[in-house]
């Protein structure tokens, strides 16, 4: 009997550990045929744990490894990538034959299991250098050996951007040039520059979207949502995925929150829901040309409050992915 095969994902806090929930419960309602496991870190708080085990077939508590690599992380102004060394892990995971892994700030919108027709390392060209690889979701072989090897090569060269990804590029340093098959197609790991900043190909790819990446800072959890409205309060301009940032939202509103909300019985916590009525102003609207339009968008300029709002952003979605 061939050994099984795992999605895997890491979370180190709370506040990712939504993340892992609603990717966990993304990749159940496609109907995954794989194994899901979740590495946790020491910090997560045992509510947390309890609703985890109940989405994944299994939770593994690891250390926390950390690159130290304060002058890099400090540069990038992401000094919270270091504890992303982590991701090393789960090359441990040596009962399964072959794993994919993938952020916690990620929403799967289709079945992705063909993906482990794929060989180690398979990955995504990165947004903003596609001679790396982005290490938010890559296909490979859980080896002790390949671990240790890892290990090796973070102490003798460490990690050119702080993270994992520049040590998985470095060690997998042949991944621009050596097999073209390992080059995944950028509708596994969308991110949300590719929306606004490449208007034009996301209207005629984005329909074949599999799985969309939350990059930056701003993560769906960082926003706090209105059930009654259905809507999301915050600096959505920090946002350019506001359609599936709703779709995250609705998602963990409707089948993470009553599980957590369970696990916390009578103790208050942070669902990053509210039920109130947030009141709205109202704006005219001039009109615009579909040119005039399709340049706003290119240049960064969307109306979020009026034209390219949530609920008509959502509407353009749904019609895209259909």
């Amino acid at each position: 009997m061939a050994a099984e095969q795992a999605f895997v994902t890491l979370t180190t806090n709370d506040s990712y550990a939504r993340g892992a929930m609603v990717l966990g419960k993304s990749l159940r309602n496609h109907k995954t045929s794989k194994k899901l496991v979740v590495l946790i870190g020491p910090h997560v708080s045992n509510q947390t744990r309890a609703v985890l085990h109940k989405i994944f077939d299994e939770v593994r508590v690891v250390d926390v490894l950390n690159s130290g690599d304060t002058a890099t992380l400090t540069m990038m102004k992401r000094p919270d990538l270091g504890v992303t060394f982590t991701t090393l892990h789960c090359w441990t995971l040596t009962h399964y034959s072959k794993s994919v892994f993938m952020d916690a700030d990620k929403l799967v919108v289709s079945n992705i299991d063909e993906l482990f027709d794929r060989e180690e390392l398979s990955a995504t060209p990165d947004p903003g250098w596609p001679d790396c690889f982005n290490s938010g979701l890559f296909v490979f072989c859980p080896s002790n050996e390949t671990y240790s090897k890892l290990l090796k090569y973070c102490k003798e060269h460490g990690s050119f951007d702080g993270g994992d990804q520049g040590v998985l590029n470095g060690f997998f340093s042949d991944w621009t040039t050596a097999d073209i098959n390992k080059h995944l197609p950028f509708i596994y790991n969308m991110s949300s520059i590719a929306i606004y900043t490449y208007l034009p190909a996301f209207k005629q790819f984005g329909a074949n979207a599999k799985v969309v990446h939350f990059l930056g800072e701003m993560k769906p959890w960082s926003y706090t949502y209105n059930l009654t409205q259905g809507r999301l309060r915050g600096d959505v301009q920090a946002s350019s995925q506001p359609g599936f940032l709703l779709q995250w939202w609705a998602l963990y509103s409707a089948e993470v929150l009553p599980a957590l909300i369970r696990e916390y019985g009578d103790q208050r916590f942070d669902s990053g829901c509210e039920e109130e009525a947030v009141e709205s102003e109202e704006r005219v609207q001039p009109l615009v040309s579909s040119a005039e339009r399709r340049h706003l968008w290119e240049q960064g300029q969307i109306d979020y409050m009026g034209i390219d709002s949530f609920d008509n952003i959502q509407k353009k979605l749904d019609v895209f992915l259909k």
